[in-house]
């Protein structure tokens, strides 16, 4: 339903679209970089150690977990950063970028379309709360803010997977490394990172260095998803399908084939990348199989999909509490001003965007 209405904004905010022109492409700079250039040195003045680079490359939503656990793993200080950055996202977030555009709408300098681009910051609930201030401010207005929005936040979820795994993770990286070398190097005969090291809990360490390792088969793995994700889609909507069964066989082929792929390149590639660039091409207009692909998935329930998956975020977080303590409070002024250094920054590129386009 909710994508159905977004689609719809889409088709009535076309003009609106055309008018903002390749000012939509030019604010994503500010969504993807944003973070690093403003979260990242907070972060490292407060001394949150490794967890900076997960916290800090994006606001972490679903994707940045595959990203950081491909990278660093997932038992890694970083990884760590995006659970926390995740949590503090999922209850704050709508809040604090629902303020930060009720202010930047105070200021009266800026486009309601250019807040609109802004508020796509690649998290549905966030940008549905920014696009509901500025709408709110400016009715007249609400069908080219709602397109605008859905289109600016569809893009930064789609350029954010990319950007995110080349650009802004390996940036984020050098970038910490950079800024904390001045703290290494004030302890002598120790190698870098030792700073972040003395801050460790050892009794968390311990804890999770003791766990047994369990391996499960792919295969099962795989399985237990697609399942769990068939009988969440059943009770969301109430009844079952054929062609609900057929969709979760072809993402679990999806994922599968992108496995496979990142296993014949030697992991020279992160699997992710092959899963969605496949996921992609599959409902393209030039796949034969894009029309019957979109026919078969009306079923799914997207939100059903998505059950599964923060269940699944849910049991990983609550295992790792113990290393999630050492944060504790530094996340809250790394969140907000990450969040904010999202949705500021794409605005006012395309602030200035939109007036070079439309001059």
């Amino acid at each position: 339903m909710r994508g159905h209405q977004v689609a719809v904004a889409e088709g009535q905010g076309v003009d609106a679209l055309v008018q903002a022109g390749p000012a939509l492409l030019l604010q994503e700079v500010g969504h993807l970089l944003g973070t690093v250039a403003l979260a990242l040195p907070l972060a490292v003045l407060l001394r949150m150690g490794p967890a900076t680079i997960g916290a800090t490359f994006s606001i972490d939503r679903e994707g940045s977990f595959a990203m950081v656990s491909e990278r660093y793993g997932s038992g890694s200080h970083q990884y760590r950063g995006v659970l926390s950055m995740y949590v503090f996202g999922t209850v704050f977030g709508a809040v604090i970028v629902s303020l930060i555009a009720s202010l930047t709408i105070s200021l009266r300098i800026f486009d309601p379309l250019a807040l609109a681009m802004g508020s796509g910051v690649g998290s549905g609930s966030m940008m549905a709360a920014a696009a509901s201030v500025i709408v709110s401010e400016h009715p007249d207005m609400e069908q080219q803010v709602l397109a605008l929005a859905a289109t600016s936040n569809l893009i930064t979820g789609a350029l954010g997977l990319y950007v995110g795994v080349w650009v802004s993770l390996p940036l984020t990286d050098r970038f910490y490394r950079l800024l904390t070398r001045n703290q290494d190097a004030e302890l002598p005969g120790r190698g870098a990172g030792a700073a972040d090291a003395d801050e460790a809990d050892p009794a968390a360490v311990s804890e999770v260095l003791a766990r047994p390792t369990v391996r499960v088969p792919l295969w099962i793995s795989l399985a237990v998803v697609a399942v769990a994700g068939v009988i969440v889609s059943v009770i969301a909507s109430r009844t079952f399908s054929w062609d609900l069964v057929i969709t979760y066989v072809v993402l679990v082929a999806l994922v599968a084939a992108g496995l496979g792929l990142n296993h014949l390149v030697r992991r020279a590639v992160p699997a992710i990348i092959f899963v969605t660039t496949i996921g992609v091409i599959a409902t393209s207009p030039i796949s034969p199989i894009a029309d019957w692909l979109g026919q078969v998935s009306v079923s799914a329930d997207f939100l059903a999909m998505i059950t599964v998956m923060l269940t699944i975020a849910g049991f990983t977080l609550g295992k790792d509490v113990p290393m999630l303590r050492k944060i504790g409070w530094k996340i809250i002024p790394v969140g907000i001003v990450a969040i904010i250094a999202s949705f500021l920054p794409a605005t006012i590129v395309a602030e200035f965007a939109l007036g070079m386009w439309t001059a």
